[in-house]
């Protein structure tokens, strides 16, 4: 990050903080350090940082504007509103403004090994929502320096129980900070630590999964679609036993008989319409496609549902059992039909099976593929650490804990292996769920998801898998968008900014040839399409707005990410 700041001390919180030259100003005893007499501090750190804030530079007091109206006030009473909900007389004059949901936002906190906090500000600063987060800040601190404002994050961002506002304003270097209230308050609602996390994590992805490879230069491409005419036909099933009618779009041509059955798992909200061009694309080259929907968790489900403010009661907690049996019983079906005379005859290889899934899709294909659900971390998770400040996929997960195991298995033995496109991971699978996948899976993440955000959904479930694996990373991209163009995407469910269309298109054909080569690899052709599951074959397609990167495995400078997900709030 380069050297921090001239800091003004009000107070030195450790004696091991104290510098060796001291110099008293008036009566006040205020000090001043040098970026290199200030190392001081981060060597107590690497001493010890399990001590609150050891090196704290509080300032005291804040000052806030709001309109013509200023009021100052101690931090400390600020603090003891964040933590009790109780005002202090000398706050009374702001209880209108100081609500329970300021008090929410207050406490909101980004979780970040303090030990690391140097390597995370240095990346923030770098992300394009870093960069406006100190824009927004330098309006809403008058007088402030973007040095001033990277040096108290990071001395904040040193704190184990993690960064909030009240110890940022305590890191500030300087006795007094002044806070227009309308500005603070629109950060507060704007920046989501996910959102923050996953692009400063996206800046150091692009840089540390760079493979410099000679050009790539194939002998085809694997994302144009084949010659083969492909077929469609609709069916419509019936599970009696589970009262569930399950409608299936069938895409083939002309089959081969060695290539895997694919099913595909659309998202919540979402219709088996969702990839339509990528079971095009596959069918063409002779891959039979199933493209199931899921009635408990469709888009005509979520229209209908009573309950649409929380994302945790809108989905039924079964729907988690129900869509990997969804597919199971389709297995069944199809089975039956593979041995029957008429127009499918010999079309289904049930016993080799690929699931393809997005967002609660990819979840679902992650359950069938081996993937152990623990519901006690989930609800202890949901109980304690939910917040407002969490991610959709966050909310939309705690709709599985009134499911009365504490573990469960889903696996079906006919899928030999799975594909995630930005899953819902979070803690279904807590720490260790998906480490019983034996089997081969590709995951995608796109570095400016907000609904499933990177680190807590891919980046720290990818590194759980053991067996062969895939990271697909697309740097800016965003939930979907990988989905096909013509899909309709409702503007009552799309919550945010999606990029999508045209400025995606190399996205999608990374998609289509990495799919492809992925499923080919249970045939023999899997030399042959071996060289698209390489990281050169992923640049080759990257462009300055999308950068692209194709991985099996994380470098050991994103490995301390993954204590952002394991750390307690």
């Amino acid at each position: 990050m380069g050297a921090l700041p001239t800091i003004n001390m009000s107070q030195a919180r450790h004696p091991h903080c104290q510098p060796k030259t001291q110099k008293v100003i008036s009566n006040r005893k205020r000090y001043k350090l040098s970026c290199f007499q200030g190392i001081v501090c981060s060597l107590t750190l690497a001493a010890g940082w399990s001590v609150a804030m050891p090196c704290s530079l509080a300032a005291e007091k804040v000052t806030i504007r709001l309109g013509p109206f200023q009021q100052s006030l101690a931090i400390a009473d600020l603090d003891r509103f964040a933590k009790t909900g109780k005002l202090p007389p000398n706050l009374q004059i702001f209880n209108s403004i100081l609500t329970p949901q300021i008090r929410e936002l207050l406490n909101r906190k980004l979780q970040v090994d303090p030990a690391f906090a140097d390597k995370f500000v240095a990346e923030l600063v770098r992300s394009p929502a870093g960069k406006q987060l100190f824009t927004s800040l330098g309006v809403a601190i008058p007088g402030s320096t973007t040095e001033s404002l990277q040096a108290a994050l990071n001395l904040a961002l040193r704190q184990v129980n993690g960064l909030t506002v009240v110890n940022f304003l305590q890191a500030y270097p300087e006795e007094t900070v002044t806070v227009d209230a309308t500005k603070a308050l629109q950060i507060a609602v704007e920046f989501n630590a996910n959102q923050l996390q996953s692009q400063a994590l996206g800046v150091l992805l692009e840089r540390q999964l760079l493979v410099n490879n000679t050009p790539f230069v194939p002998s085809f491409d694997p994302a144009a679609i084949a010659k083969q005419t492909v077929q469609q036909q609709t069916l419509t099933l019936q599970d009696r036993q589970r009262n569930r009618i399950i409608p299936v779009d069938i895409y083939w041509s002309q089959v081969d008989p060695q290539a895997p059955l694919v099913v595909i798992s659309h998202g919540f909200g979402a219709n088996r319409k969702f990839f339509a061009y990528l079971a095009r694309h596959l069918a063409s080259h002779g891959i039979t496609v199933a493209a199931i929907e899921h009635p408990g968790s469709n888009a005509i489900a979520v229209s209908q549902a009573s309950e649409k403010v929380n994302l945790a009661q809108l989905l039924p907690a079964t729907e988690f059992i129900e869509r990997p049996k969804d597919v199971s019983f389709l297995l069944n079906e199809l089975g039956k039909l593979n041995s029957q005379s008429g127009q499918f005859l010999g079309k289904f290889n049930t016993e080799k099976v690929s699931v393809i899934g997005h967002s609660l899709g990819g979840y679902t294909a992650l359950a069938l593929a081996g993937g152990e659900l623990n519901l006690a971390e989930l609800r202890k998770f949901c109980q304690t650490q939910l917040s407002l400040g969490e991610s959709p996929g966050d909310w939309l997960q705690c709709a599985a804990t009134s499911l009365k195991a504490q573990k469960l298995q889903l696996k079906d033995e006919r899928v030999k292996s799975a594909i995630a496109f930005n899953p819902l991971v979070g803690k279904l699978f807590g720490s260790k769920g998906l480490s019983q996948i034996n089997q081969p899976v590709l995951m995608l993440t796109g570095t400016e998801d907000v609904l499933t955000p990177t680190l807590k959904h891919q980046i720290a479930p990818f590194a759980q898998l053991r067996g062969t694996k895939y990271l697909v990373t697309a740097i800016g991209a965003t939930h979907l968008s990988i989905i096909d163009p013509a899909y309709a995407v409702s503007t009552a469910t799309t919550i945010v900014k999606e990029k999508r269309g045209e400025e995606t298109n190399s996205l999608r054909q990374l998609i289509r040839g990495v799919t492809l080569a992925f499923l080919k690899q249970q045939t023999p052709e899997a030399n042959t399409y071996q060289q698209f599951l390489t990281p050169a074959y992923a640049q080759s397609l990257s462009t300055p707005q999308l950068p692209l990167r194709l991985n099996s495995d994380l470098p050991g400078s994103i490995k301390p990410w993954l204590s952002f997900v394991s750390m307690k709030k």
